[in-house]
C-alpha cells in the first residue's frame, strides 16, 4: 500500500517543491521508500528523483533545481517484493510508460504468467509492473482482468495521454483536481492542500448532505470545493487538455440457477475462500481483525484453514499462531468477547485486545480527524483507529477485514423493511406471514418496520421513528437551500436489492471504505476485503432473495456456507454490533463538558448552519435521557472539529489537559 500524487501544468512549468509538499503530506501512506519523476515535454527529458526514505541512490527531490510540467510522486509501504525492484515511479523497458500506483492486484502472479506466454520480459516480483505491461498489451481493457483494490496514474508518453483509475468497489482513494490550467491527483485530500494558491473552501451541498443525512463519498463531490474523488469502476483520460471519466464496472443484473438448493452455498463458500486464499499473498506479516461478527469470524476461520492446513502463507510471516485484532469495552452491551473467545477457542488464533475509551479518543482525536480528511459518521471510527494501532504494535502489516459482508447479504436491519415492504406490494400474504413471524422471533423490536411497511408512506415517520429532530436544529436559510432528498438509481426488479445496491455504491459502504483506508494507512497498515472480491459481490447480488433473509435470519447463505468452520454460538448469532463504541454512554458522561463547549464556541455559532438554542436544548434533553440523537450530535461536533482543523487551518489546539467529568 502507497501514497501517490502528481500535477499536471500546461500553461507554466512547475517548482519540484509542489510535489515535495504533496507527497511529504502522504508520508503515512508508506515508510519504506520514496520516489519522484520530473518529465519536461517539450525536451522529452525524464529526471528520476529519490527522496530521504528512498532506497535508491540519485538526485535527491530538495536538491533538484529545474522546473517541469509533469511531475509524479510516490511513498512506498513494501507489500509484495520488499527489493528496491519495487520502487516507484516505474516505467516499462522503453521508458514509453510510467506508473505511480496505490493497491494490491491479487491475482498478478495469473496475469504476469499470461503476460509472459505474449512475450513480456519482467524484472521484478511486484505487481506494480504486472499493471504496466498488462496496459502495454491491452489498454484500458487492462481493468475488466485485475481482482484487486487500486488507484493508479499512469502516462502513456507516446500518446501523451494521462490515464488514471480506481478499483472496482472502491477500496482506494484517487482524489484530483482541474481548473483548465493544470489536474492534480493524490491519494487523500491534504496533499492537494499542499498546492500553493489552492483557494481552500467547503462544499456547502456536501455539508448539509453530511448534517441532514449522514452521508459521506456518496457522490464525486468531497467536503472541499472543486475537490473531487474517481467513483468505485471509473477510469479517467487527460488527452489534449481534455478530461473524460468513464464507468468501466457495475453491479448488474445476472440470473444464476443451480439444480439443488445446496450449490449456492457451496459456490458461496468457493468463492470466499479463493478471495482469503489470494488476499493471503504478501511478503510481510499478516493478521486478521476480529469483531466476533459472522463476517470477521469467518475469515478468520477460513485463513485459519488456508495458512496452516493448506500452507498458502510463508509461516514466516503468520508465527505459530494467527494473529487476531479486536475492540473491546467494558459495557456488556457493546462488548463481544463472548464471540470473540468462541472463535479463538476453535481456532486456536492469538487474540490482541484493546479497549477504546474517553481519555483515548480526547488524546487521538486531533490526528484522528486530520488523517480522515473529512467528516466521519460515529466515534465507531476510533475503534478502529485502535484496532490498527495494536496491530502496528505487533509488528503486522498486512490485516484481512470484513468489509462489505452487510451490504452483500442484507445483514442491516433495515433490510426486513424493504422485504416486508416487497412482500406487501405484491400482497404476498404467505411470505408477509413468514418473513413477519421471523422477524418477530429472532427481532422482536423490529415490530414497527412490519407495521410501517404496511401503511402508506406518509404514516410511515411515526411507526419507523424517524427523528423528529433532523432538520429542527438547522438555520433556516441554511436548511431550505441545501436540504435534499436525493433519487438514488434503481438496478434491480426487488426493494431489498435496490436497497443494498443503494447502501453499497452510495450511502453506506463508501464511507466505511473511506474510514478503514485512512485509519489503516496512518499506520502504514494494508487491510484487506474478502467480502469485496468482485466475483463475490456479482454472485451474491444475483442470489435469490431468501438467500440472504430467511424467516427472520440475515445472510442466510453466509451461515449455511459456514457450518462446520464457524462455532455454532457466532453462525447462529443474531445480534450484531460490530465496531460500535459506547458513544451514547460517552456523550452523557465523560464528554458531556467537552461537547458542550464546543456547541456554546464562537466558530460553531457563525459557520450559518445551526440554530445554536434549539441545537443545545437538543443536546440538552439527550443528556437528561428524553431521546437519543448521539449521531446527529457527534454530526455538529466533528463538523466543527474539521472546520477548524482543514478550513480554518487551525491545528494547535490540544486537549490532552482537559478534565474529564466522570
Amino acid at each position: 500500500m502507497c501514497g501517490i500524487a502528481g500535477i499536471f501544468s500546461f500553461q507554466e512549468t512547475l517548482s519540484s517543491k509542489i510535489i515535495h509538499k504533496m507527497v511529504s503530506a502522504l508520508e503515512h501512506r508508506g515508510m519504506d521508500d520514496e520516489g519522484y519523476l520530473a518529465l519536461d515535454l517539450e525536451t522529452d527529458q525524464i529526471y528520476l528523483l529519490t527522496g530521504i526514505h528512498s532506497k535508491i541512490k540519485g538526485l535527491r527531490i530538495d536538491e533538484f533545481t529545474k522546473t517541469a510540467p509533469l511531475f509524479f510522486g510516490h511513498r512506498r509501504l513494501s507489500i509484495i517484493d520488499l527489493s528496491s525492484a519495487g520502487h516507484q515511479p516505474m516505467s516499462n523497458e522503453d521508458g514509453s510508460l510510467w506508473i505511480v500506483y496505490n493497491g494490491a492486484i491479487y491475482n498478478y502472479i495469473e496475469i504476469r504468467e499470461e503476460l509472459k506466454r505474449m512475450r513480456h520480459c519482467f524484472k521484478s516480483d511486484t505487481d506494480t509492473e504486472v499493471i504496466l505491461h498488462a496496459y502495454e498489451e491491452w489498454g484500458i481493457e487492462c481493468l475488466n482482468r485485475f481482482n484487486g483494490m487500486w488507484a493508479f496514474a499512469i502516462w502513456d508518453h507516446k500518446k501523451k495521454i494521462l490515464f488514471c483509475s480506481r478499483d472496482r468497489v472502491g477500496v482506494k482513494p484517487f482524489y484530483y483536481m482541474y481548473d483548465g490550467k493544470r489536474f492534480c491527483f493524490a491519494s487523500e485530500i491534504k496533499a492537494l492542500l499542499e498546492i500553493d494558491a489552492l483557494p481552500i473552501a467547503p462544499n456547502e451541498q456536501i455539508v448539509a448532505d453530511y448534517l441532514f443525512l449522514g452521508l459521506i463519498d456518496h457522490t464525486e463531490e468531497t467536503f472541499f470545493k472543486n475537490i473531487y474523488q474517481l467513483r468505485p469502476g471509473e477510469y479517467l483520460l487527460l488527452e489534449d487538455k481534455k478530461l473524460t471519466i468513464q464507468s468501466y464496472w457495475d453491479i448488474e443484473p445476472k440470473e444464476f440457477i443451480f439444480s439443488r438448493a445446496g450449490d449456492y452455498a457451496e459456490r458461496f463458500y468457493e468463492l470466499l475462500k479463493d478471495s482469503i486464499r489470494l488476499r493471503l499473498r504478501t511478503d510481510v506479516p499478516i493478521g486478521s481483525c476480529l469483531s466476533g461478527g459472522l463476517d470477521s469470524s469467518s475469515i478468520v476461520c477460513l485463513a485459519n484453514k488456508l495458512i496452516f492446513d493448506e500452507q498458502t502463507v510463508n509461516p514466516k510471516l503468520v508465527g505459530e499462531r494467527q494473529k487476531t485484532f479486536s475492540s473491546c469495552f467494558e459495557y456488556p452491551t457493546y462488548d463481544e468477547r463472548k464471540f470473540i473467545e468462541f472463535v479463538i477457542y476453535k481456532t486456536g488464533v492469538e487474540k490482541n485486545y484493546v479497549f477504546p475509551n474517553t481519555e483515548g479518543l480526547f488524546k487521538d482525536l486531533n490526528r484522528l480527524i486530520w488523517h480522515q480528511d473529512e467528516p466521519f459518521g460515529s466515534t465507531s471510527v476510533y475503534a478502529q483507529w485502535r484496532v490498527m494501532e495494536l496491530a502496528k504494535g505487533r509488528e503486522v502489516t498486512v490485516l484481512l477485514d470484513g468489509q462489505g459482508g452487510d451490504e452483500l447479504l442484507a445483514g442491516y436491519i433495515p433490510s426486513f423493511y424493504y422485504l416486508l415492504s416487497e412482500a406487501w406490494k405484491k400482497f404476498d400474504i404467505k411470505s408477509l406471514i413468514r418473513e413477519g413471524k421471523g422477524v418477530l422471533k429472532h427481532h422482536r423490536s423490529l415490530l414497527p418496520s412490519i407495521f410501517a411497511a404496511m401503511v402508506p408512506k406518509r404514516f410511515r415517520t411515526f411507526f419507523l421513528g424517524i427523528d423528529q429532530y433532523r432538520k429542527k436544529w438547522a438555520e433556516e436559510g441554511f436548511r431550505k437551500k441545501y436540504c435534499r432528498s436525493i433519487p438514488w438509481p434503481k438496478k434491480f426488479e426487488n426493494r431489498l436489492n435496490n436497497y443494498l445496491y443503494c447502501a453499497f455504491k452510495f450511502t453506506v459502504l463508501p464511507g466505511l471504505l473511506h474510514y478503514e483506508d485512512r485509519n489503516s494507512m496512518a499506520f502504514s497498515i494494508e487491510t484487506r476485503l474478502p467480502f469485496l472480491d468482485y466475483r463475490l459481490v456479482e454472485f451474491s447480488f444475483n442470489l435469490p432473495v431468501y438467500l440472504k433473509l430467511n424467516k427472520g435470519v440475515t445472510k442466510f447463505i453466509l451461515r449455511e456456507a459456514m457450518k462446520g468452520t464457524l462455532p455454532e454460538r457466532v453462525r447462529n448469532r443474531m445480534d450484531k454490533i460490530g465496531f460500535a463504541t459506547p458513544e451514547e454512554i460517552w456523550f452523557r458522561k465523560g464528554l458531556r463538558d467537552w461537547i458542550d463547549m464546543i456547541l456554546s464556541s464562537k466558530s460553531f455559532a457563525e459557520r450559518g448552519y445551526f440554530d445554536v438554542s434549539k441545537v443545545k436544548q437538543i443536546f440538552l434533553e439527550y443528556c437528561e435521557g428524553k431521546q437519543n440523537n448521539h449521531f446527529l450530535i457527534w454530526r455538529w461536533v466533528n463538523m466543527e472539529l474539521w472546520f477548524r482543523t482543514f478550513i480554518d487551518r487551525n491545528v494547535s489546539k490540544d486537549w490532552s489537559g482537559y478534565v474529564f467529568s466522570k
